[in-house]
């Protein structure tokens, strides 16, 4: 017996396809996984060392439910430098990790029936997420051949009296695009004029390409910044997925306590350990995470060229994150070993059986003919898993 709500929420496929891999692997296969959500890099010797000093010098007890004042204060001072927002460590919730962040927001801040609008492609705990707070997820599909900016007549058509939030990903994943500071603009336009609360799911920031600036929605001005709740983290950026710390800021003071007293009677405080290795995290210098950037930027262009010199293959060119979402829309219909190419379950479960190479089903992010490579792997990984694609496709 379960509740109702848990009966509209499906499974994380990415996590699936992942776990999938990773036993193949165990087992002996060799097998090339594209799915990894996360840097395969490892997390800065600094911050580990920050970690096992908390542990060393007992810093092992309670904190705050909404995290260490002294982080609290360093996210502040990070999102003044680098996103030109103000706000006071009273504003800022720290959680276990920005799903989490994500989490708390949804479930605090709408009520059953209330309508959340999400771009499509989108990451594939958004959607879920909403089912789970009892609301209704409304898709707004984005235009692949524009670089999947948003269609704003079509945006304006989705809202309704029940319209309470929007979701904003850029960089983006599955898709790695950037949103264009004018379509940025006319979302904080529509969302003011019809009282939208806007979601900005800012993970992703620091992975950037072809000379793009990332442009947070709730700097464009007060008024905007007064309905966005800004979510970012250290996972993506500093190395630290398992380490499991972001943060959610916000001017309603109301929602923050929501959030607060949500996240108290819950999980309580992000682990602690992992709080004061994210405060060295945020002392750490910038060069460290350009780094990681500048390899995953060759790996980016590198990946790219490979996929489009497979036949009946499309690809946006990605200027964030680090994914790429290849199109297969002309093999569709398409017969490999006695098997029908229908959708992206199907090519994704044909690639792994036949292939021996994990992709992620586009399906997971709204799309059926699309799938989702990850490059934060090898340059090696990427000609290996490439090359079988290739030859299996032919």
């Amino acid at each position: 017996m379960i509740a109702n709500r848990m009966k509209k929420v499906s499974a994380s496929i990415t996590l699936a396809i992942d776990a999938k891999a990773k036993q193949m692997i165990a087992d002996g296969i060799d097998l090339v996984g594209f799915g990894a959500g996360e840097p395969d890099f490892n997390t800065p010797e600094n911050i580990k060392q920050a970690g096992i000093r908390a542990i060393n010098e007992n810093k092992t007890r309670y904190t705050p439910a909404s995290g260490l004042p002294d982080l609290k204060n360093l996210i502040a001072a990070k999102l003044k430098k680098d996103n030109g927002l103000d706000y006071k460590a009273s504003n800022i919730i720290v959680s276990c990790g920005a799903k989490h962040s994500l989490f708390n927001i949804f479930m605090a801040g709408i009520n059953p029936g209330d309508e959340v609008i999400i771009f499509s492609p989108f990451w594939v705990s958004y959607v879920e997420m909403v089912k789970m707070a009892d609301a209704v997820p409304v898709l707004v599909e984005l235009d692949e051949s524009k670089k999947f900016e948003v269609n704003m007549e079509l945006l304006a058509s989705k809202i309704t009296s029940k319209t309470k939030m929007l979701v904003l990903n850029s960089p983006s994943n599955p898709t790695g695009c950037v949103m264009s500071l004018e379509s940025l603009k006319q979302i904080a336009d529509i969302c003011l004029k019809h009282n939208i609360l806007i979601i900005s799911d800012e993970i992703y920031e620091k992975d950037l390409y072809n000379g793009k600036k990332h442009i947070s929605i709730a700097s464009l001005s007060p008024a905007i910044k007064a309905k966005t709740i800004v979510v970012n983290g250290v996972s993506k950026s500093h190395a630290m997925t398992g380490w499991r710390i972001g943060y959610a800021a916000c001017d309603d003071m109301e929602l923050v306590k929501a959030m607060d007293n949500m996240q108290s009677h819950s999980t309580s405080n992000p682990a602690t350990i992992s709080q004061y290795a994210a405060i060295e995290a945020m002392k750490t210098d910038e060069k460290v995470v350009s780094d990681m950037v500048a390899e995953f930027d060759k790996r980016r262009k590198h990946i790219l060229k490979r996929v489009l010199d497979i036949p009946g293959m499309t690809c946006v060119e990605p200027d964030g994150a680090f994914y790429v979402f290849p199109n297969f829309k002309k093999l569709i219909g398409k017969e490999i070993k006695g098997r029908k190419i229908d959708g992206s379950m199907t090519l994704a479960d044909m690639l792994l059986t036949e292939a021996k190479v994990a992709v992620v089903p586009g399906i997971a992010f709204g799309s059926d003919v699309h799938f989702r490579l990850s490059y934060a792997t090898s340059l090696a990984n990427i000609d290996k898993g490439l090359d079988r694609i290739k030859e299996f496709l032919k």
